[in-house]
């Protein structure tokens, strides 16, 4: 029979723990779990925001199948979320292995804070300043290349550049996170291990592909997993810089979510293509921990 003392000690623990996490489980009911249902609820209605809801059930999510524009925007997106996340870990990984190699304490540091202060410049900053690099007429890449006979292209009014140069300022602007992570990942590699595939008579690229690479394969998991979540919802420089297109070249999910929201008041049918974010993203995501068991090596 338990006493009761050692009751009530239990009990306290109890509600000390739902008080610590009270917080945390509050934010989320608010910000997350709350939203999702309302969108859920709000994707059977038809609503502009100025007149009375109608309901219509499943239409909204009907739409999505017959919709002219949706492949185009879901192609744009996974291009995009693609280019990011080979453009990110190949990079990323790269600059990590050349900056733990560097000797020299404050050179390291410098080239750390060098490669990652990009990321710490808003969005708004970034694109406005990438905006005026490219333009065709101010811009100094052009009036550079110029001098040396050559045509740029107008990065942001030919459909066959605008994505490609989206993908490089989001690229620019963003590396400098992925880098930090690889570079945590490289510290964690034991140099025990690196030297005793030396003593046995590894080459530098045996060492690399046979030891580090694999040690590497949670840290580059993690980093696949944030660089495709973040990818997909890329909205900031799209917004600003070409508003989607030309011809919807750049237009991504997101940003043709926000545009049915709230440039033409089809809040209902945002709020399904709003779902089919959210739905893509957890399959992708899932996907990726299913193929995890195949190339991530477990110590």
């Amino acid at each position: 029979m338990r006493r009761p003392g050692a009751v009530r000690q239990r009990r306290r623990t109890e509600v000390a723990g739902w008080l610590f996490v009270s917080p945390a489980t509050l934010l989320f009911l608010i910000f997350i779990a709350g939203p999702f249902v309302f969108a859920i609820g709000l994707a059977l209605f038809k609503w502009d925001l100025l007149t009375d809801p109608v309901f219509i059930g499943l239409d909204n999510f009907v739409k999505l199948f017959t919709d002219p524009i949706l492949p185009r925007v879901l192609a744009n997106t996974f291009v995009f979320a693609f280019a990011s996340i080979v453009t990110h870990i190949v990079l990323g990984l790269l600059l990590a292995i050349a900056v733990n190699r560097v000797v020299n304490r404050y050179l390291s540091y410098f080239l750390r804070v060098a490669v990652f202060f990009p990321f710490l410049i808003s969005w708004a900053a970034v694109s406005l300043l990438w905006k005026y690099v490219l333009d065709p007429t101010f811009g100094f890449v052009s009036q550079y290349a110029a001098m040396i006979g050559i045509d740029t292209p107008n990065f942001f009014t030919d459909p066959s550049w605008a994505l490609p140069a989206i993908i490089f300022i989001d690229l620019w602007h963003t590396l400098g996170f992925t880098f930090i992570i690889m570079l945590a990942g490289l510290q964690t590699v034991s140099p025990e291990l690196i030297e005793a595939a030396r003593t046995d008579g590894a080459n530098s690229w045996q060492v690399f592909w046979k030891v580090t690479l694999p040690l590497m394969s949670p840290t580059m998991f993690f980093a696949m997993i944030i660089t495709f979540i973040g990818a997909f919802q890329v909205f900031e420089p799209i917004q600003i810089i070409t508003k989607g297109g030309p011809q919807n070249s750049t237009t991504t999910i997101v940003m043709y979510l926000y545009e049915k929201g709230f440039q033409s008041f089809q809040m209902g049918y945002a709020a399904a293509v709003a779902i089919l974010v959210f739905l893509i993203v957890m399959g992708v995501t899932l996907l990726q921990f299913w193929g995890r068991k195949k190339w991530v090596f477990e110590a």
